[in-house]
């Protein structure tokens, strides 16, 4: 755990990610990346140099029409003596029932977006952490070059002008080994996905070119986090504006 904060800092002080006095909303949805992110920002809050708070959040899209039971993650957060605030939804019947969508995870990603930002404001806070890491950084370079021709990724921090949020990803210098080494290490209750899309998509394919790329070219991540941060795309270089 130790290392990986020590990356998350490097992350959070490269870009500007945290602010004096900033309530930060976690979203949390039971997976592993979400969970490490609640956990060692709730042990990062308490020596930080930058004073800041942290709030856990769930959106439960009730896949197959029943609440998922997060009892064991309420525990977690009673412990880490952060508050926990889970909202039900209808995301999964809208999605798969009623829409019945081929593609469903650009659109639940969007109406989760949406019900987290409307959330993160009731609840007081003044920026969400997500937990997307360096794979998922290279994954999405990869993504958007292959499937759209362009080059862009998510930011690792950026202003929601229109909800007065920022949104920050700590987590962008730590690797997916890293982080679920932390959670198995630290027995941390992880909730498998009920999607029924969940290891058919169109992420999980690129994992899998990624991989047979880097047969030949081992360092391929590497090399393609440096070039983004040496051409500063979407805000890579770490130069954070609000």
């Amino acid at each position: 755990m130790q290392k990986l904060m020590g990356q998350m800092r490097a992350a959070m002080e490269r870009y500007g990610m945290i602010e004096p006095g900033c309530r930060v909303a976690v979203g949390v949805s039971g997976g592993k990346d979400s969970l490490v992110l609640l956990c060692a920002l709730a042990q990062m809050k308490n020596y930080y140099p930058i004073p800041f708070t942290v709030t856990a959040l769930t959106i439960d899209p009730q896949f197959g029409g029943a609440p998922t039971d997060y009892s064991q993650i309420e525990e977690l957060c009673r412990r880490l003596g952060v508050p926990y605030v889970i909202r039900r939804s209808t995301l999964g019947h809208i999605i798969f029932e009623e829409r019945k969508e081929k593609n469903p995870c650009s659109l639940c990603a969007r109406m989760r977006r949406g019900m987290l930002h409307n959330m993160a404001k009731e609840a007081g806070c003044d920026r969400i952490a997500l937990g997307h890491h360096f794979d998922d950084a290279v994954e999405t370079f990869f993504m958007n070059l292959l499937e759209c021709g362009t080059l862009g990724c998510f930011s690792p921090r950026s202003y929601l002008s229109r909800k007065d949020l920022i949104l920050i990803r700590p987590m962008v210098f730590c690797t997916e080994q890293e982080i679920r080494s932390v959670a198995r290490r630290y027995r941390l209750p992880v909730e498998k996905s009920k999607c029924p899309a969940d290891g058919n998509t169109a992420r999980q394919e690129t994992k899998e070119r990624i991989a047979a790329l880097e047969k030949e070219y081992p360092d391929l991540r590497a090399k393609v986090m440096g070039a983004m941060q040496r051409a500063d795309l979407d805000g890579w270089g770490g130069s954070p504006s609000r």
